[in-house]
């Protein structure tokens, strides 16, 4: 698979209004592209990592990314807030 990744990460994020409901929105938007990047350019048995605020959205993106890998986890930093809704979607063994 000459010209493919074996890993992508996405530490995307937009920049924050305030409003929750447009912030959660653009961050979905990144993962969406992230997506369509991986789906594009990651070989078969390769890995994903992104970052995720839960809200809107996130659990159906979960959704659409798990038929993709053969494990999908979801990890919240120690370092992280606790009240912070940052997590990082961890998928290994991309299907291809």
């Amino acid at each position: 698979d000459g010209g493919k990744f074996d890993l992508i990460i996405s530490d995307i994020a937009p920049n924050i209004t305030g409003i929750d409901s447009a912030d959660q929105a653009s961050s979905m938007y990144f993962l969406e592209l992230a997506l369509d990047t991986v789906l594009k350019t990651l070989k078969p048995g390769a890995n994903f990592l992104a970052k995720m605020f839960q809200g809107s959205g996130s659990d159906q993106y979960l959704k659409d990314l798990r038929p993709h890998f053969d494990k999908v986890t979801i990890r919240k930093p120690a370092a992280s807030r606790k009240e912070s809704r940052e997590v990082y979607v961890v998928a290994k063994g991309f299907k291809g």
